[in-house]
């Protein structure tokens, strides 16, 4: 089996490398010539086109800036679709449009070939290490058939639904990262501005609930499998607290635009009669603007925090 590799940036580097050592006879391709130096010398060939790299691969791995390239290297004059066979897999490891991953998995389906979004989560350091996330999105007998040569890329890939689920996890995790990072910029400018040292903040928050774990952990007991009674705490007492906080924002004159939004949810969650259920039954609020319903069955979710029984 042949592998193709095209994008040789600083996250393919590692990845493309990590392919290599796991005995693989590997194919790269990047405009810059000079970006596969390193790996011909330790064994992989470069192609100095795309379409000479794909006539020759049974399995193509893209790591590319965003959807204007992958759309240019697949769908593109010389591109993949133009010079591919049938059965070729492509695994796309950029960061990209969900739109246009279901318009390449849909032509590529015509032609006898597979198409799978498979965004990775880790960094340069990561792509070098191995200690990679992937969240793949596709034909799952396509990714299982493919696991292993993840597997050398990555330490935990995981399939997560059909053609764009991929995209559509890396982009929620990319969004929650910079909108907590956003609303700690907040809340970290409040407090230092009342006179708290940030470095004596960022320890003490470490040992309150917040900072004990993931903030996902925070949604395990009332928000996935939709439960807001019996209270953990009341969302009446934590009113108090997130208006007491804006409060002192206010004194201070310290903007405070998500903690204000997150105090006017949780009046309006009030007025709608939930004082008595979890704090978090305010972000019922947003699941029915957005017309969604989160009820996670509750052996379902003890598994994904707990793991299969033994």
């Amino acid at each position: 089996m042949k592998i193709g590799f095209i994008g040789l940036g600083k996250m393919g580097q590692g990845m493309a490398a990590n392919l290599l050592k796991s005995g693989v006879e590997l194919i790269v391709h990047d405009m810059n010539a000079d970006a596969a130096r390193d790996l011909v010398e330790r064994g992989a060939r470069r192609a100095a086109r795309v379409a000479d790299l794909t006539r020759e691969a049974d399995v193509i791995f893209t790591s590319l800036p965003g959807p204007v390239q992958i759309e240019e290297v697949v769908l593109g004059p010389g591109g993949i679709m133009e010079n591919m066979r049938p059965g070729l897999a492509l695994f796309d490891l950029s960061t990209s449009s969900v739109s246009l991953a279901r318009r390449i998995h849909e032509a590529f389906r015509q032609r006898g070939a597979f198409m799978l979004d498979a965004p990775i989560s880790g960094g340069p350091a990561g792509a070098a290490s191995g200690q990679l996330a992937f969240w793949v999105g596709g034909d799952k007998e396509v990714y299982e058939r493919h696991l292993n040569l993840l597997l050398a890329i990555g330490n935990a890939p995981r399939h997560v639904g059909g053609i764009g689920a991929g995209t559509v996890t890396k982009l929620a995790h990319n969004l929650a990262g910079y909108m907590i990072m956003m609303s700690l910029a907040e809340t970290f400018s409040m407090a230092v501005k009342a006179g708290v040292d940030p470095l004596e903040l960022w320890e003490a928050m470490k040992l309150g609930l917040v900072g004990k774990g993931s903030p996902l952990n925070m949604l395990t007991n009332q928000f996935l499998p939709g439960k807001y009674e019996p209270a953990a705490f009341a969302l009446k007492l934590a009113h108090k607290d997130v208006t007491l906080a804006t409060a002192l924002g206010r004194e201070l004159g310290v903007p405070m635009r998500l903690a204000s939004l997150t105090m006017d949810e949780m009046t309006e969650a009030l007025g709608r009669g939930f004082g008595e259920q979890d704090s978090r039954a305010f972000l019922k609020l947003q699941l029915e603007r957005a017309g969604v319903n989160i009820a996670v069955d509750p052996e379902r979710l003890e598994r994904a925090i707990c793991g299969p029984k033994s």
